[in-house]
């Protein structure tokens, strides 16, 4: 099985269209890919990929308390010693969940035994049937913070999805940034595409994501998007990429008839400013993929 991690290191560089792109352009009739959309604090890959959503499937992380009010005698100790202000007190306690972090102190202060904890729900995993095969995608729930714990829960079920229909490739949506989602993304990846734009921001993320992708001895390889609205800035990428001995499988320039298209939702891989640097990429890929 080959696993592709398509990263930016930053927001807005146009990673999750490419990510969309090379999966269509990948799969055949005979020979599916597995998508894996890991933004999962802004899924948005599925929005891409038409299809139909099988039944979501509860993410559990962390733990949550309750109060059994039955038990509690409103005596106060879980309050004053919950550092999260959690807790307030209206006859017996009352617990906000999107405070409580789970730590356990209330449970352990109160003197009646009337708080208990339950497994936290964090949010939802999905798969989609897409032409091109299924998308394994999920939805972080309001106030939840387990977004790396669910990114390996979607990689996971995304490598279960291939293992079961003997699929070989499986292309991941990485989520923007450099913390806990992007390591959660790339673990046990073989390979890391890395999109970047030619801003001084972009060469900036793109030389830390570099640097987190050899933390991982993985290879990386270099895709610039948007390249002409600013040649000499792609130009200090490209040396940047040749110094660091980084493929540069290609540059996308700036077409207005990209974004219209994909605000409809519609991936516009005929243009031949978007479908020609993808298909020479994923090319490339496959190669880089070779023994």
């Amino acid at each position: 099985m080959k696993q592709l991690a398509i990263i930016s290191g930053k927001g807005g560089t146009g990673k999750t269209s490419v990510a969309a792109g090379l999966v269509t352009l990948a799969a055949t009739p005979s020979c599916p890919v597995v998508a894996a959309d890991c933004d999962v604090d802004a899924a948005n890959l599925a929005l891409l990929l038409a299809g139909d959503d099988g039944e979501a499937k509860p993410f559990h992380a962390g733990r949550r308390a309750r109060v059994d009010e039955d038990g509690c005698d409103g005596c106060g100790a879980c309050e004053q010693f919950c550092r999260f202000d959690a807790i307030e007190l209206d006859g017996t306690a009352r617990i906000d969940p999107l405070r409580c972090e789970g730590c356990g102190v209330c449970e352990l202060v109160c003197p009646t035994e009337a708080i208990r904890f339950v497994s936290n729900q964090a949010g939802w995993t999905m798969q989609r049937n897409t032409a091109a095969g299924p998308l394994v995608h999920a939805r972080l729930g309001v106030a939840q913070d387990n977004s790396g714990k669910l990114v390996a829960a979607v990689r996971e079920q995304a490598r279960q999805v291939a293992t079961e229909r003997g699929i070989e490739v499986v292309i991941i949506d990485g989520p923007p940034g450099l913390g806990c989602p992007v390591h959660a993304t790339l673990t046990g990846c073989d390979r890391a595409l890395v999109v970047t734009e030619p801003t001084p921001s972009g060469r900036h993320d793109l030389e830390r994501a570099l640097d987190l992708v050899a933390q991982f001895r993985m290879k990386a390889a270099l895709l610039i998007n948007k390249h002409d609205l600013a040649p000499a800035e792609a130009d200090r990428i490209g040396r940047l990429a040749h110094r660091r001995d980084v493929p540069l499988l290609g540059r996308i320039p700036f077409d207005p008839r990209v974004p219209k298209a994909l605000a409809r939702g519609h991936l516009p891989l005929e243009l031949d400013s978007f479908g020609g640097p993808l298909a020479s990429a994923w090319g490339a890929i496959q190669q880089l993929w070779e023994p």
